[in-house]
């Protein structure tokens, strides 16, 4: 039997992961102005840019032994470690970079990278954690009433019950605490980003952004690595950078807001005004 108190932890972290941005968005959106489009570049652009362009790399670079080890981490663990905190970064701040290159032409102000956050920390969050919760819990509601059978008897499955079963139930709610801190080094990011694309003279916040990911993403390197083995351990290393990270991207967007550099420079006004004017001539 999977412990009730597991189910409970797995409702909660899926609620999170599925809630946390929606509720985000809905409390921002006056705040900040915060826009549909904008989220929905952060939603595609990190399913093209995370689960598939990286996924294409990691074919390459972490494809498994016969034995099923990785040789990059079984050979060299510091080369593998480096990769696996500087690849993530790579791909994901460049697309942002590119996306808010794109979207700085009709959109202005802080809400921009606020919108493209949630939608790239939320659908990471949902995809990752959402559905891993919810597909946990149906599950377990199989395994308690008695019908584990129709799962299957494929020894995978058997492997999967039993870590269900066994699991400490504080692990389940450990998915949905992680993802808060996630969500929150996403729009940060995304934040930091923004200013490097429209603010003049800020375009090393872009590599600065990538270097904060991989510091971000270090402690869960080391457990892949296996050097750190305590979940727990993780999600405090996690939340320090974290919160650092979270910080530094507040403290550049008051400095942006109190210099009224949101909308910059001219050359991007003179952008959005020709786009603007297309518009209407092909009205």
């Amino acid at each position: 039997m999977v412990p009730q108190l597991s189910i409970i932890f797995m409702s909660i972290s899926a609620l999170i992961a599925v809630g946390l941005p929606v509720a985000i968005f809905l409390i921002w959106r006056k705040k900040y102005n915060l826009k549909i489009i904008p989220m929905l570049f952060g939603i595609i652009a990190f399913v093209m840019f995370a689960l598939v362009f990286e996924q294409i790399l990691h074919s390459f670079v972490l494809r498994p032994n016969p034995d099923g080890s990785i040789g990059l981490l079984t050979e060299n663990p510091a080369l593998f470690i480096l990769y696996a905190i500087f690849a993530a970064g790579v791909f994901e701040e460049t697309a942002r970079f590119i996306s808010f290159h794109i979207l700085k032409r009709r959109f202005d102000g802080i809400g921009t990278g606020l919108s493209y956050g949630i939608g790239h920390g939320g659908i990471e969050a949902i995809l990752i954690a959402g559905l891993a919760m919810v597909s946990n819990i149906l599950m377990s509601v199989t395994i308690n009433s008695g019908n584990a059978a129709i799962l299957g008897n494929d020894p995978a499955v058997f492997a999967q019950i039993n870590t269900m079963i066994n699991t400490s139930p504080a692990l389940f709610l450990a998915s949905g605490f992680e993802r808060i801190i996630a969500v929150s080094v996403h729009i940060s990011l995304s934040m930091l980003v923004w200013c490097s694309v429209k603010v003049k003279g800020k375009l090393w916040l872009y590599p600065a952004a990538i270097l904060l990911h991989a510091v971000v993403n270090l402690a869960p390197a080391f457990y892949q690595a296996g050097i750190i083995q305590s979940i727990w351990l993780i999600e405090v290393l996690i939340i320090i950078p974290a919160a650092l990270v979270a910080y530094f991207a507040y403290r550049v967007c008051m400095i942006m807001q109190k210099e009224d550099i949101s909308t910059t420079t001219a050359e991007d006004k003179t952008e959005r005004e020709k786009v603007s004017a297309n518009e209407g001539q092909s009205k």
